[in-house]
């Protein structure tokens, strides 16, 4: 049998012996219960809970930790384990194996925490939500406004991929650095939440709100009188900081000569603190936009606004585009005796965010 088979004569004796004393074997197995090597924590009684010690959110900066301020990788912590008191003799695979076991994973941070979290989140939230029913009820238009992150103009690397032929990346700048005489574009964008329609006024210079002002008016020219030629009134959903924020006076000077402009009252509600990703126009416009342009080089603002104007979903949304060249000055202060100038009544529930400015002159 040795012969025929290259197994040892011991190896086949004791075989013989197992199947002459066949009740010594558990039916399912294949040796005897404790049978074979033992597992490492077997073995070594503190390994796991040296290594829940070293994995432990607090560990980081833990005087008392080898790994102090090192990042918690499989090589990082071997090397801890085997250079405690207790020397643990245990291997990158051991420790992998261990912390799947244990219910660890491979993670990374997670944006939830949003600031801020006012009392009366939800109750404007709800806010919001009845008004902006209100004028769809009525066939008024509601549009979602904000500034898009701005976008170096040039060779830069674009976040994301796209297919191309194998081993032929698009070769783009080493260094995300504005050149001599390059151009940052400033995208602010309309969204009219019950067309599905998007408008950008693509800007060169920054982002005030004049310019927001600016931006909104070109759409009602455009596109907001033409799609609602019966409007007696305007709504306004945007954030709560930037150059449309509640806070900014000369965002309200801005809405009273637009509502002088356009001849109808303008109401305002503005999200809380912290909550600017729940403003429509952020997953339903530039989400859209960002995901169009991806791995893409913005080299030019005719490409860019080629990328921006073609831009759907499955939803049929409908975007446009313009370039705004002017030179918008910053620091503009507003006076106590101008505020007083502006006609407007604030709603009893939080007036600093919800808002309505009328107009002085009836539109021509």
């Amino acid at each position: 049998m040795s012969a025929s088979t290259g197994l040892s004569p011991t190896i086949i004796s004791k075989g013989v012996h197992e199947l002459q004393n066949i009740t010594l074997l558990h039916p399912d197995r294949i040796r005897k219960e404790g049978g074979g090597r033992k597992k490492s924590e077997i073995l070594d009684s503190s390994l796991k809970s040296d290594l829940h010690h070293l994995v432990s959110p607090n560990t980081r900066g833990d005087p008392q930790s080898s790994l102090r301020w090192t990042s918690k990788s499989l090589v990082n912590l071997t090397e801890a384990l085997q250079n405690m008191e207790n020397e643990h003799k245990i291997s990158v695979y051991v420790v992998r194996r261990l912390l799947l076991e244990e219910g660890y994973s491979l993670q990374g941070n997670s944006k939830i925490k949003e600031g801020g979290n006012h009392p009366d989140r939800d109750q404007q939230f709800q806010y919001i939500a009845k008004e902006t029913q209100n004028f769809f009820n009525e066939h008024e238009p509601v549009i979602s406004i904000d500034a898009k992150k701005k976008e170096l103009i040039g060779e830069f690397k674009n976040s994301g991929r796209e297919w191309n032929p194998k081993e032929t990346p698009t070769p783009v700048n080493v260094y995300d650095f504005r050149q001599k005489n390059g151009i940052k574009a400033v995208p602010y964008g309309i969204y009219d939440i019950a067309l599905n329609r998007g408008f950008v006024n693509l800007g060169v210079s920054a982002d005030t709100s004049v310019f927001a002002g600016k931006s909104i008016l070109k759409w009602w020219k455009d596109e907001g009188c033409l799609n609602y030629p019966n409007a007696t009134k305007l709504m306004i959903t945007a954030d709560g900081g930037g150059s449309n924020g509640t806070r900014v006076r000369l965002w309200k000077v801005i809405v009273q000569e637009l509502a002088n402009k356009i001849g109808i009252p303008i109401t305002v509600c503005h999200y809380p603190p912290g909550t600017s990703k729940w403003n429509k126009i952020e997953h339903r416009l530039f989400s859209a936009i960002t995901a169009n342009w991806r791995a893409e080089p913005l080299d030019s603002l005719d490409k860019m606004i080629n990328l921006i104007s073609h831009t759907t979903n499955k939803k049929g949304l409908v975007v446009s585009c313009q370039v705004d060249m002017t030179q918008y000055a910053k620091g503009i202060k507003i006076s106590d005796k101008r505020m007083k100038h502006i006609w407007i009544r604030r709603q009893e529930f939080h007036g600093e965010w919800n808002y309505t400015i009328y107009p002085k002159i009836k539109k021509i």
